[in-house]
């Protein structure tokens, strides 16, 4: 069996035991957290940093968790309607004057949460991703594909570009510093949109999915021939340099399992984590409500948005491009968290659901 190391609650054995089926499967290697009512009973990880297997994952050890950072863009968001500094009733082009080009008026806030704006596509080369100016411009000049609100299609790259110029417009910050100054500073988590250089060390990059190199490209899972989701980004883009150092709020976030489900905590716990107050129950409860109840036009399958999150029954969270996962469930103040450098086909990937089910084994032990 794969050597795991780290911490965990006998009643969460299930978890660290799935991980290391993963990694006896061929998984390069990835991190597990699983936190209940702020405090983790699982902080694990194994397997290596690199293809060829000669660098050990470590404790600190951050990878590209890609859509899993649309949730750190969208509690930001969050934190500011709580505030009252944004309304999600709101037309974006309060926040954002240019947006209104092209008919755009009547786009609202919480059209940009729920992937129901109607500008999902990104036809822009990958370059412009990172530059700030030029992606949002393109994005202020675009007409939408359908009647905000009345469709959703998923916001692969556009969501971040979209949310995080309205939260610059509002506080001067993009949002990798505003994320950095009041969520993951506060909490001490180690969770960056915008890498600094001084933590390329620690970065796992993405392996393609066996038989794949690196110009494998994004796509969604349900409808991955010809499917919009991914809008050209390569695994090589993803390990770019250039890509670390961008803002890229819906996809280039880097992190490990403890800091992003210690952040999500937040909503899991009515607001406030370790002494932290980041929320009201009611900007909590505000993320779950739904926006959305359909199919997605983008992903090709059945979907229910909230603001910001996926809603699957009682829980709510999002995915990764590569196998990366967030899950909380605020009934029981639980967080599960998986991130991993391996990359698997999207239609044949079950290992994050996998990890929710072991964390929900050993959850079931807690009720006893």
């Amino acid at each position: 069996m794969a050597d795991i190391q780290g911490t965990y609650d006998r009643l969460f054995i299930a978890v660290p035991n799935a991980l290391a089926d993963m990694l006896d499967a061929g998984d390069a290697g990835g991190s597990v957290a699983v936190f209940v009512d702020g405090e983790p009973v699982v902080d694990v990880w194994g397997g290596f940093t690199d293809a060829d297997r000669t660098t050990p994952w470590e404790r600190d050890t951050i990878v590209n968790v890609f859509s899993v950072t649309k949730t750190m863009t969208a509690l930001c968001a969050l934190i500011l309607v709580d505030r009252g500094q944004l309304d999600p009733d709101a037309p974006v082009a309060r926040y954002w004057p240019e947006f209104a080009a092209e008919g755009k008026e009547k786009v609202l806030l919480r059209h940009l949460l729920s992937h129901t704006a109607g500008l999902p596509d990104w036809d822009g080369p990958v370059d412009e991703l990172y530059d700030w100016p030029a992606a949002t411009s393109r994005l202020a000049a675009r007409t939408t594909r359908w009647e905000p609100g009345t469709a959703a299609g998923y916001h692969s790259l556009t969501q971040g570009f979209l949310v995080g110029e309205v939260v610059r417009r509002v506080t001067g910050r993009s949002v990798g510093d505003f994320l950095a100054a009041e969520v993951t500073g506060p909490l001490g988590a180690d969770f960056h949109i915008g890498l600094p250089p001084e933590h390329d060390h620690r970065v796992a990059p993405a392996i393609p999915p066996t038989g794949k190199d690196e110009d494998y490209s994004a796509s969604a899972p349900g409808n991955p021939t010809g499917s919009e989701a991914g809008n050209g980004v390569r695994v090589r883009d993803g390990n770019s340099t250039a890509w670390r150092r961008a803002q890229i709020p819906a996809a280039s976030g880097y992190g490990n399992a403890r800091s992003v489900a210690l952040v999500q905590s937040v909503l899991a716990r009515g607001g406030e984590v370790g002494g932290v107050r980041l929320l009201s129950r009611a900007g909590c409860d505000r993320a779950f409500e739904e926006q959305f109840d359909g199919d997605d036009r983008v992903l090709g399958m059945p979907m229910r948005w909230g603001l910001g999150y996926g809603l699957f029954g009682t829980t709510y969270g999002w995915g990764g491009w590569g196998g990366s996962l967030m899950m909380l469930e605020p009934d029981s103040r639980m967080v599960v968290a998986y991130v991993t450098n391996q990359m698997r086909e999207p239609a044949e990937d079950t290992r994050g659901m996998e990890i929710v089910t072991a964390a929900y084994e050993g959850l079931q032990g807690l009720r006893l």
